[in-house]
Formats: C-alpha cells, sequence, structure tokens
C-alpha cells in the first residue's frame, strides 16, 4: 500500500493505473476507521482494480459548536487497517493541499435541494462542506466508482446530486450499514459511549423497525407513528432532535397516502453522544 499526502504524488500514480486501464475505487473518510469502512473498502474491491481511500479531517463540515480540533486523529492505525483491508492507496492530504486559500475562503458548493434539511438543519453549512470536499477529492482522484456508507444517508443523497449536476462520470455505490449485535449502527461517535449507553442505544435500531412494520401493518397517520417514535427513545432516555419519515428519493415529505418508498431517519442524543441513523421502509 502507498501512503501519498501531496496532489502531484496522487495524480501521477494514478495517471500510470488509469493508462493502464485500471479501474479505480474511491473510498472517502475522515479517518478514525472502524469495521463500518472496512466494509466500503471490502465493497471498493469487489469493483474496482485500484482502490484509494482518503483520510482527512474537513474542517469545512464541522459548525461553530463542533470542535473540529477534537476530532480524533488516528493515522497509523488507520492506515495499518486500510493495508490489512487490501487497500492499494491512502491519500492523507494537508488542510493546505485541500484549501489552498483557506478553509474559510475558497469556493464552497450548495446543493440547494437537500442541505437545509434535517442535518442540516441542525448543523448549518454541514452539507455544504461535505458538498465541496467530495467534489475535491472526487477532482483530485478521477475515480471510476466511488462507495459511501448509507449509515449517513442524507450525504449519500447529496454525493448522488453533486455527481449528477456537475455531470461528473463516478458511478456511487451505497453501502449497507454494519450494525453491532443489538442493532446500533457502526460509528466513530460510539467510542465515547459507555457498556450501558452502547446497549442502550440499541433502542434506535428498534424503534425504526417499529416504524417499518407500523407502516405495514396499518393505515394509521405517518405524523402519528413519528410522534410515538419520538416518544420512545424519550422513554428510552435519549433526546431526539428529529424522527422522521420522508420519501426515500429526495427526503421530502410523503404525499397524504404515499407510504411506499420511504425512509426513517433518526438523530438523538445520549448523554454528550450525537447518534443518526436510519432505515429504509419499501412497500
Amino acid at each position: 500500500m502507498q501512503t501519498i499526502s501531496a496532489a502531484v504524488e496522487l495524480r501521477s500514480v494514478l495517471a500510470e493505473h488509469r493508462n493502464a486501464g485500471r479501474r479505480i475505487g474511491l473510498v472517502p473518510t475522515m479517518g478514525n476507521l472502524h469495521a463500518g469502512h472496512r466494509s466500503l473498502i471490502d465493497i471498493a474491491l469487489g469493483q474496482a482494480d485500484v482502490v484509494v481511500a482518503t483520510v482527512f479531517v474537513n474542517p469545512t463540515q464541522f459548525g461553530p459548536n463542533e470542535d473540529f480540533a477534537r476530532y480524533p486523529r488516528t493515522g497509523a492505525d488507520d492506515e495499518a487497517m486500510l493495508e490489512r483491508a487490501g487497500c492499494h492507496i491512502v491519500f492523507m492530504p494537508t488542510v493546505q493541499t485541500m484549501y489552498p486559500f483557506g478553509s474559510e475562503h475558497g469556493i464552497r458548493i450548495h446543493v440547494p435541494s437537500l442541505a437545509h434539511l434535517l442535518e442540516g438543519a441542525v448543523r448549518p453549512g454541514h452539507f455544504d462542506g461535505v458538498a465541496t470536499v467530495v467534489a475535491k477529492l472526487f477532482n483530485l482522484v478521477g475515480p471510476d466508482i466511488a462507495v459511501f456508507g448509507r449509515k449517513d444517508y442524507q450525504q449519500l443523497l447529496v454525493v448522488r446530486a453533486l455527481v449528477a449536476d456537475l455531470c461528473l462520470a463516478i458511478t456511487i455505490i451505497d453501502a449497507p450499514i454494519v450494525r453491532a449485535p443489538n442493532g446500533l449502527a457502526l460509528s466513530s461517535r460510539n467510542q465515547y459511549l459507555d457498556d450501558e449507553q452502547r446497549a442502550r442505544a440499541g433502542v434506535i435500531h428498534e424503534v425504526l423497525e417499529e416504524m417499518r412494520d407500523r407502516i405495514g401493518g396499518s393505515d394509521e397517520p405517518l405524523s402519528t407513528i413519528e410522534i410515538e417514535a419520538a416518544q420512545r427513545l424519550v422513554h428510552a432516555g435519549l433526546q431526539p432532535d428529529y424522527v422522521t419519515l420522508r420519501r426515500a428519493a429526495d427526503l421530502g415529505d410523503p404525499h397524504s397516502g404515499h407510504r411506499h418508498d420511504l425512509v426513517g431517519l433518526i438523530a438523538a442524543r445520549l448523554g454528550s453522544v450525537r447518534l443518526i441513523d436510519n432505515l429504509l421502509m419499501p412497500r
């Protein structure tokens, strides 16, 4: 595995692979890697000849009350995990490389249909930062395919919209959520939960499954399902930011009587840790 930090070197190495006709896959990450990230690498290896993982803590997707400086940097461990996974190249750029004019003064990309909803409402500017850094990574790597986890469902839709609107020749592959035995979606944030909290956090997935079952088993209003799901989380000791049912295609509010191709999305705080999860609800 090659570890590269300079954009010029990355482009040179990838040009050789591209000229040899090799298919290039990209897995963007912010590091602090876990088994969920490993699953993305595995999927990319099945779809591409050369897999590039990027490890970059992106300052522009952190809000004013989110501590960019405290985000865990585990570079050596990340490299070791990526090498064990069979990754071919890991790109670990500096902030200067990604934002040559400074992170506050560079170009920003805005996806208006999605940036203000749900996570975007709770974390203003977050998806502008996501869209901007992903566009930069796409430009640097020039991948044929890129793999994103379905756990960050809204992010996945933002990336799909970015690719479609900028006419990029990149196939976006979404990876299933990897879960702990109790259903808790794997996340770097889980390391801040104690054992009791980890066990209790499994209720989020349970609530999503209950929402899915109620949609399929009755004609009760979706708003009732949402309200009672939020109450169940509160009763379990969590503080929901949102508990909602949306159209899976675009996160729009379902029309009256629309009960198929939905996604349930939850963001809730357990102590000081904010957890997100989702579940597709086809019918």
